[in-house]
């Protein structure tokens, strides 16, 4: 009989290692000279209101994790 216990397992440790990740990220990324300050970013800063998009920073960011999908994916 089949079970799917030992997959689930597998599966369960994956997530738990990249919410461990995200979280190292978040939580050094203000060290990080340039991330969110990058040529491209959107901030507009009024009176009574701020509006900030990293667009160049999420394009760059999707990048790096693009390339690193497809080495972990070979």
């Amino acid at each position: 009989m089949y079970s799917p216990f030992p997959s689930i397992g597998k599966i369960l440790i994956i997530v738990g290692a990249v919410i461990i990740l995200i979280g190292i990220v978040v939580l050094y990324a203000n060290r990080i000279p340039y991330i969110g300050r990058l040529p491209g970013d959107i901030y507009i800063k009024r009176d009574n209101f701020v509006f900030y998009f990293p667009l160049t920073t999420c394009i760059l960011i999707s990048i790096i994790i693009y390339i690193i999908l497809k080495i972990l994916g070979k």
